[in-house]
């Protein structure tokens, strides 16, 4: 029963927090004014920028922030025990995450929607300005070789989800021109296509799995995910990303329904047992793994806090949000909701798990418990064995215990969590992308590189570099190139974070309003990611450059983001005293509209 207990109290406290705490930042500390003007209405252009629901904008925020952080991170960092995890889930989420989401937002839709790096420059300084677009910059490229390789070996790991994932595409694009070219209804033709999409996961399962008949499977999916993303970021929002994740928010209902219904049917019928299946904390975390001091805070980014999620709330969100109202349903809500998919991820991967696993073994003989479990995080392995599909397919399988639970078949249980995973990360893939030709558009702007500051050419510079980055023959083969930076991603991701939070802290700074509930997460997330890069750097039995084996190019690297951090956070020291009180700079005018532009745009 504690399964369902944790799962049950989780739930509660991010509903909790909701109708208080977000609804005192929305009101008390943010001043939200349904009456305002936003940057959807004031620069509309119906391709970056357009008044959107607050319900499809929920979907799109979700989706894009979500991919496969609050699974893959919670699945690793169970290795520790489930109650650490458990608690920065949740304590995370609703103090930290949340508020990081919904402050981004707000900072944003009150300045032209420009990116949370972009305000830095105002807000803080020109150089911390330049500071972070490079950081971004990095973080981003990594981010789309990184969830390029993660939807290629999902699809190569289950070649049964590939069908309605790509299906997907299509059909959200003939919604998309339904609901705005010929004023149709959204909720309905969603709803079909939702159909549609796990009508496309059971022929998928039962008899169009699709793999691909060449010796790198993985290299070919993910050129061919880097062309369909330049495709799809330069298209109007409309086209594709608010339809497409809108059925993919419909999806994760349904998906989590399932899951939380059998995980309610499991823990009543005694098979899904928290307790017994893994250790609340672990007495022997695999050899060589990191400490785990500061390493959760930045094992669990998504599902807890992440920066990533501060380029989607001034990137693409603060671009589309019809009333600055909404921003509380869409920034604070949807990061309590991706906390409690952690939460989720988290019994899987434990409970779930322990429910049983095949033993390669013996063929039709199941493991269940702490055996099942030892399968997945082997007490007395090595940290270098786990690997992305390990963590994964911790979650599917889990996953899949608790859907089956229900009565539906297993391996259909586990296309339809596969194909949730893979759906995910496609979303931030394409997200990540358009949000990178943002920062590159304003990076090259800064640095006077006029021809790339084109939509195309940014987009172009934007999938190459993640393309190049991808192709770099990596620790495990060509396709994985990524991988040998991902050790950078998750100190300079949470880096981010921090940084974000300081430029939040000044815009309330400037403005006399309370900062203590966002400069004390603002230390730490300065505090962890600096920790975490030291460590990194100098521990004597891995360092980059403290072990016998020298990896100089992350050792570089990794102290240059110390010192962007440092540098950072000197010039927020000191402007602080002087800034109390004091505007930013205002925005410059905008110019005057063409008479036809103007009486297009008119009501």
């Amino acid at each position: 029963m504690i399964t369902l207990l944790v799962a049950v109290l989780s739930f509660v406290g991010f509903i909790v927090a909701y109708h208080t705490y977000g609804r005192w930042l929305a009101r008390r500390i943010f001043g939200l004014d349904a009456d305002a003007l936003v940057p959807s209405q004031q620069l509309r252009d119906d391709v970056d920028f357009i008044p959107t629901k607050k319900e499809v904008i929920f979907g799109h925020h979700f989706t894009s922030i979500a991919g496969t952080g609050p699974i893959v991170g919670p699945a690793i960092a169970v290795f520790w025990g489930w109650l650490p995890a458990l608690l920065w889930v949740v304590l995370g989420s609703i103090f930290f995450g949340a508020v990081h989401d919904f402050g981004a937002l707000v900072v944003s839709l009150r300045n032209r929607g420009q990116t949370i790096g972009e305000v830095a420059g105002r807000l803080i300084s020109p150089r911390a300005r330049m500071m972070f677009l490079l950081i971004l910059a990095l973080a981003l490229t990594v981010v789309l070789a990184i969830f390029g390789l993660v939807i290629a070996t999902i699809f190569k790991l289950y070649p049964e989800s590939v069908l309605s994932v790509w299906i997907e595409i299509p059909i959200a694009v003939a919604v998309g021109f339904w609901v705005y070219r010929k004023g149709g209804g959204l909720l309905v033709p969603s709803l079909v296509a939702l159909g549609l999409l796990y009508l496309g996961i059971y022929v998928g399962v039962y008899y169009l799995p699709i793999s691909l008949p060449v010796g790198n499977p993985v290299v070919v999916w993910t050129l061919v995910l880097m062309t369909y993303c330049f495709i799809a970021s330069v298209l109007p929002v409309w086209t594709l990303l608010q339809p497409r994740d809108f059925i993919n928010s419909h999806q994760l209902m349904v998906a989590l329904a399932l899951l939380v219904g059998g995980l309610l049917v499991a823990s009543l019928s005694g098979k899904a047992d928290l307790v017994a299946s893994a250790p609340m904390v672990a007495e022997q975390p695999p050899a060589g793994a990191p400490p785990i001091m500061p390493f959760l805070f930045i094992t669990i980014a998504c599902g807890a806090i992440s920066g990533f999620h501060c380029l989607v709330s001034s990137g693409t969100s603060s671009k589309q949000v019809a009333t600055e109202t909404d921003a509380q349903y869409v920034g604070y809500g949807a990061m309590l909701l991706e906390g409690a998919l952690a939460v989720i991820v988290i019994l899987a991967c434990c409970a779930g798990v322990g429910m049983g696993v095949s033993n390669g073994a013996a063929e039709g003989e199941m493991l269940t418990g702490l055996d099942a479990w030892h399968t997945k995080y082997d007490p007395n392995g090595s940290w270098a064995t786990f690997g992305l599909g390990q963590k994964v397919g911790a979650f599917v399988d889990g996953g899949a215990n608790f859907v089956s639970s229900l009565g539906i078949a297993r391996e259909l249980a586990v296309g339809i969590i596969a194909v949730l995973v893979a759906s995910f990360a496609a979303t931030t893939l394409d997200t990540a992308t358009r949000l990178q030709r943002y920062v590159l558009q304003e990076l090259t702007a800064t640095l006077k590189i006029t021809p790339l500051t084109n939509k195309y050419a940014a987009t172009g510079l934007a999938v190459a570099l993640g393309a190049a980055m991808a192709m770099v023959p990596g620790p495990k083969g060509v396709g994985t190139g990524g991988l040998i930076l991902w050790p950078l991603f998750g100190a300079t991701n949470q880096l981010l974070a921090g940084l974000a939070f300081m430029v939040i802290v000044f815009y309330l700074w400037r403005r006399n309003l309370p900062v203590w509930f966002a400069a004390g997460p603002m230390a730490v997330m300065l505090l962890m990611p600096a920790w975490a890069l030291s460590w990194q750097l100098f521990n004597t039995n891995s360092g980059w450059l403290a072990a016998e084996q020298k990896n100089y190019l992350l050792g570089a690297i990794g102290l240059g983001n110390l010192a962007l951090q440092a540098w950072m956070m000197v010039e927020g020291l000191l402007l602080w005293r002087r800034a109390r009180g004091v505007l930013e700079e205002g925005l410059p005018p905008l110019p005057e509209p063409a008479p036809a532009l103007q009486a297009a745009t008119d009501p």
